[in-house]
């Protein structure tokens, strides 16, 4: 085992697959802890005294942990989790907010942080490079639920919910409401929003608010399996794919048919995308090179 500054790396620091470099990397914070393995980062909210709330540090470090070395090309996936446990987040930490107003008499610049990292921590996931997975166990809500739906693939045991409850406290959830109706239809959105009433993982399944529910002691297999075809793929394909996904959301269609053909042209254009046309008429597993050209 050897110890960096900012890793424990088991078996050495990269061990070869062929043309992959499978790299084991472990992290300890006092909100997270990370893992990398095989191309996938693993991080799991670990802040159990409050139910893994999103606390102005927990934010911070999120963005922190998601934002790592995104450009290593041995990066392929990030999920997000958390311990086993029955809470996945319970959303913004109420006490810190509660303190702020108590201790600096409502002070709107310290509550304008917490958002607006919490913004940040959503963008750098759509942002990400890479595919982040939610992998769910438990409840999320509020801004737990909101992190969910900025995934870009979300995977929920059957024994989990989702809700937005901030209108019960006085706080309307409209920042989780951002990625909710952008998810699911307007309606089921409206109705978790309005009523502060939970849905389950079944239900979250069914109106779009993640793309599959699991028995609960099958979450781990799924998202290996989600992670292993996504190892499968060439990097670069998928960040281009990813990128023009999220950018063509907001164009109206002819907009985006004309964006998409383009988009289409230019990775016929990389490398791996020849490489990957020629391997499947030679009857072969392609070789990727992970390179943007």
């Amino acid at each position: 085992m050897i110890v960096t500054s900012r890793f424990v790396v088991k078996n050495g620091s990269a061990v070869s697959q062929g043309k992959y470099i499978a790299r084991t990397l472990s992290t300890e914070k006092k909100y997270v802890k990370t893992t990398e393995k095989n191309g996938v980062r693993t991080i799991s909210l670990c802040d159990s005294s409050s139910r893994n709330s999103l606390s102005l540090e927990m934010l911070k470090t999120l963005v922190t942990e998601v934002k790592k070395d995104e450009n290593n090309k041995d990066l392929r996936s990030i999920v997000l989790t958390s311990e086993p446990g029955k809470v996945f987040s319970a959303g913004h930490n109420l006490k810190e907010l509660v303190r702020n107003v108590c201790e600096m008499g409502a002070n709107a610049e310290s509550h304008k942080d917490v958002f607006e990292i919490c913004s940040e921590l959503m963008r750098a996931i759509s942002q990400s490079p890479v595919p982040v997975i939610a992998a769910v166990d438990g409840l999320a809500a509020a801004a737990g639920c909101q992190l969910v739906a900025a995934c870009d693939i979300a995977v929920c045991t059957e024994r989990s919910s989702f809700s937005t409850p901030g209108a019960n406290l006085g706080i309307f959830c409209s920042t989780p409401g951002i990625p909710l109706v952008r998810n699911m239809p307007r309606k089921s959105a409206m109705y978790m929003l309005f009523t502060g009433f939970s849905i389950s993982g079944k239900e979250a399944y069914e109106c779009g608010l993640v793309s599959k529910v699991v028995a609960n002691d099958k979450l781990e297999e799924e998202v290996r399996r989600i992670t292993d075809a996504i190892n499968t793929k060439s990097r670069s394909v998928v960040h281009i794919g990813k990128t023009f996904l999220y950018e063509q959301m907001t164009l109206d269609i002819s907009t985006a048919y004309t964006r998409g053909t383009e988009k289409m042209v230019d990775n016929l254009k990389m490398r791996d995308a020849q490489e990957g046309i020629q391997s499947f008429l030679e009857k072969r597993k392609p070789n990727w090179s992970h390179e943007n050209n």
